[in-house]
Parts: structure tokens; C-alpha cells; sequence
């Protein structure tokens, strides 16, 4: 087989992300037709700048999806091909067999492995990691600084002085001492993955009690189920000890995982509380208290909802800065294991021959900085629409 050229190679990908383009399609033609019945998210598609970021972001979503699903990409990520190492683009595998892809659309990195399909599989290293954990940063910096707002006095200063504690640290120094291994091997990331886990638990329990404690039968089933399927994802995401051996989670992931949590609660506190100690003081707040509302209703469901723009916003962009954290790591060789296609890895592998061979490390730079450009995009967007809110 001949090798590709750029045209050729640039049809190869589009058409090998066909899944993708659909996704896309259906995805923009559902909201664009009822964006009048879907809230925010429906006034974003009046943005054109949010309209090109959430774009962009969910590009990279439904690639990740698809490509853990095998339903893209050409070949396996780890699989070292012979005679394959630091080709450009565009070159033919050696020795292909039958229904296997015959080149490597990328090229290939020094240890022979194709460039497209670690890209691919990159993107779900991140997609996997940063928005979830961004959301457990948030259910501990609400669950924490809605409190500390509402009840002031010495709550508020104890959580403040420990957020800023943590604030003190230079964010990569402190992301950096949580994931080295002498650290892991003092079982630290485990027992605090045990704690900040428990608060997206404490938080839904809180939602449905504060809402529904003058119904007592739903209110019950709900705290039942939450119960149930809250403890259950507890013990196998933080101890990985989940009596069914459906949910596991590897222990570098974990630590990870533990890291972002751990830095981004104390921003997350310090933004929610400054929020709640402005919307604390506005008429229908009081007005809640008069008609005898608890503490926790009015904090979960008169205070909070009130602060969903900027906390919004501020979702989007802290997946951007959680993005750059985990390429960062992946960067210096910490965190994930050393095999793992996430883009900082990928980066990392390709610029030892950076100076002679481009084509291992700018796809994944490239990757990243898109995906990053279209969380930021997104949360203009998104400022945009709820200013207007």
C-alpha cells in the first residue's frame, strides 16, 4: 500500500469519526428545534460564541463515548506495531492482516504505537475524570459553603481559615505532593477519598430532606434510594469494596480523582459562600423564614438555584483548569499509570524527539488546547445567557 497523502488522511479521519458527526447533528437539530422549552440551555443556542463552544466540547464528549465504545478508532492504543516507530502520517502498517486498518492516520510515537487512537483514547482519560470530578469539588464547596454563609459567626470562620489554608499552596505544587507515590503509599489519597466522598451523599440526603420533610412518605423513599445507591457507589469508588464487583476503581485513578477534589473544594467554598452572603439578605429569603421554612430549605432551594449562573460558569471553566491540571500530571509521568494514552502522557512521550519528529506530540496539544478553548467558550456563553436570565 502507497502511503497517504494530507487530502487523503484528512477524509480517513473525517470518515472514521462519522459517529461523531451524527451525534453532532442530531444533538444540535433536537436542541436548536425545542430550545424554548430547555431553560438555559436551550437561550445558550442564542450565543454564537456558546454555541461554538458547547460545539467543541461535545465533539470531544462524543468522541470519548464512541471510542470507549470501540466504535472509532483504528487501532489499540497499547498495541506497538513492527516498523512502525516514529513513522509520519499517512504511513501503511506493515504486515496488516485482514480487517485490520491499514495505516496510521497520525503516525507513530517512538514506541511504535498509532497516534490517531491514543488521541482518541485520550479524550476518554479526561472526559472520565475532569467533569466528575469538578462535580464532587462542587457537592463539598456547596454542601460547605452554603453553611458557613448562612449561619456565619465561628462555622464561617473555622471553613475559611481551612480553605484558605489549602488556598495558601500553589495549586500544581500541592496537586503534585498529593500524587506522588510517597505520599500514595501512606494510604493518605484513600482516607481522604473516604471523607470528600461522602459529601455528594451528605448533600442529596440534605436535598430531599430539607424538600420533602412535610411529605414523609416520599420523603422516606427517597432518602431510601439516595441510601442505597449512594453507599453502594461510596464503597466501590472510595474503598473499591463494592459488594456486587460492578464498580471499581483503579488505585492511580483514584488518586487522581482525590487530587482534583482537593484542590478545587476551597475555591468552589470560598465563590458559593460569597454568593450566599449576598443572596442571603434579598426579600424572598426573608420571606422564606417568615413562613417558617428550616434553614437548609432555604439555603438548598431559595438560595442556591438563585446562584446557578455564575456556579455555572464557573463548572465550565474549572473543567478547563481541572483539563490542563490532568495534562499537567500526565505531563510529568504522575497520576495515571505510565501506559495510559491521556494527552499529558502522550505530550510527554512525544517532545523527547520534538525536535525531529512533530507528528507524536501536536495532535494530543492540539487536543487539549481545543477542548480547553471550548469549556471557555462554553462559560462565556453560558455568563452571557444568564446575565440576561
Amino acid at each position: 500500500m502507497e502511503p497517504l497523502s494530507f487530502t487523503q488522511i484528512t477524509l480517513a479521519i473525517l470518515a472514521e469519526l462519522l459517529p461523531v458527526w451524527i451525534g453532532l447533528a442530531a444533538v444540535f437539530f433536537l436542541s436548536l428545534r425545542y430550545r424554548r422549552r430547555l431553560g438555559l440551555y436551550g437561550k445558550l443556542f442564542d450565543s454564537t460564541i456558546g454555541m461554538i463552544g458547547f460545539a467543541i466540547v461535545l465533539f470531544w464528549v462524543l468522541t470519548a463515548i464512541f471510542g470507549a465504545l470501540d466504535l472509532i478508532g483504528t487501532h489499540d492504543p497499547l498495541a506497538q506495531a513492527s516498523g512502525m516507530k516514529n513513522k509520519v502520517p499517512g504511513t501503511p502498517l506493515r504486515g496488516a492482516e485482514d480487517g485490520e486498518y491499514g495505516w496510521y492516520l497520525l503516525g507513530g510515537d517512538n514506541l511504535a504505537r498509532d497516534v490517531f487512537s491514543r488521541v482518541i483514547a485520550g479524550a476518554w482519560e479526561v472526559i472520565r475524570i475532569a467533569p466528575f470530578a469538578t462535580l464532587f469539588a462542587f457537592m463539598v464547596g456547596i454542601t460547605l459553603g452554603l453553611p458557613a454563609a448562612y449561619y456565619g459567626g465561628r462555622l464561617d470562620t473555622v471553613l475559611s481559615f481551612i480553605a484558605n489554608l489549602v488556598l495558601a499552596f500553589p495549586v500544581i505544587l500541592l496537586f503534585y505532593l498529593l500524587v506522588t507515590p510517597e505520599i500514595v503509599a501512606t494510604g493518605i489519597p484513600v482516607y481522604m477519598a473516604a471523607v470528600l466522598f461522602l459529601f455528594p451523599l451528605i448533600f442529596a440526603v440534605i436535598l430531599f430532606n430539607s424538600r420533602f420533610h412535610v411529605q414523609p412518605a416520599k420523603r422516606n423513599l427517597y432518602l431510601a434510594v439516595t441510601l442505597v445507591v449512594g453507599l453502594w457507589l461510596y464503597l466501590g469508588i472510595a474503598w473499591n469494596a463494592d459488594p456486587l464487583g460492578i464498580i471499581s476503581f483503579p488505585p492511580n485513578l483514584l488518586v487522581v480523582f482525590v487530587a482534583v477534589v482537593f484542590v478545587n473544594s476551597p475555591t468552589v467554598f470560598r465563590i458559593v459562600r460569597g454568593l450566599a452572603l449576598d443572596i442571603k439578605t434579598r426579600d424572598y429569603v426573608a420571606a422564606a423564614q417568615t413562613r417558617g421554612e428550616g434553614p437548609w430549605y432555604i439555603m438548598l432551594w431559595e438560595i442556591l438555584p438563585n446562584a446557578r449562573g455564575p456556579l455555572i460558569v464557573d463548572f465550565c471553566l474549572r473543567i478547563g483548569y481541572t483539563t490542563i491540571l490532568l495534562g499537567t500530571l500526565g505531563f510529568f509521568g504522575l497520576g495515571l499509570s505510565p501506559e495510559s494514552p491521556d494527552w499529558g502522557s502522550t505530550i510527554n512521550e512525544g517532545r523527547k524527539l520534538l525536535s525531529i519528529y512533530l507528528h507524536p506530540a501536536l495532535p494530543p496539544a492540539l487536543s487539549l488546547l481545543s477542548l480547553v478553548l471550548g469549556l471557555n467558550l462554553l462559560a462565556d456563553g453560558l455568563r452571557e445567557e444568564s446575565l440576561r436570565d
